[in-house]
């Protein structure tokens, strides 16, 4: 079974090229623009990974995140959290949130899939 990948980001080219990517890759997809949205699709298809943008409507990345990690159900997702602030605070805000890793924008998104690949091993190809 394809591992599930949520896409949470609100610049629609970012998401359209890592939703692409990620299911050219074999992952069942699903992406959302807001905070909330994110929340909702976390709680009725659980994923296996979050591509989370820190910068979103209604409740951004950091708050999804602390939710996402105050629930002990949820420990085992794995959270990439993908922004514009590249400063050292930010990046350090986000991993004591709880996200696992942390890429700044501009990123190519063929390392973001290489950084899933090596999380998500094992994962059936197309």
């Amino acid at each position: 079974m394809a591992h599930r990948i949520l896409i949470a980001d609100d610049e629609p080219n970012i998401v359209l090229a890592l939703e692409y990517l990620m299911k050219n890759e074999g992952y069942e997809v699903q992406t959302v623009t807001d905070g909330e949205d994110a929340l909702r699709a976390i709680e009725k298809n659980r994923p296996d990974l979050i591509l989370l943008d820190i910068m979103m409507p209604n409740l951004d990345g950091y708050e999804v995140c602390q939710r996402i990690r105050s629930d002990p159900s949820m420990k085992d997702i794995v959270i990439i959290m993908l922004t514009a602030k590249g400063r050292e605070v930010e990046r350090e805000k986000g991993l004591a949130l709880g996200a696992d890793f942390y890429i700044s924008k501009p990123f190519s998104t063929r390392e973001v899939v290489k950084k899933v690949r090596e999380i998500l091993p094992g994962n059936p190809g197309p």
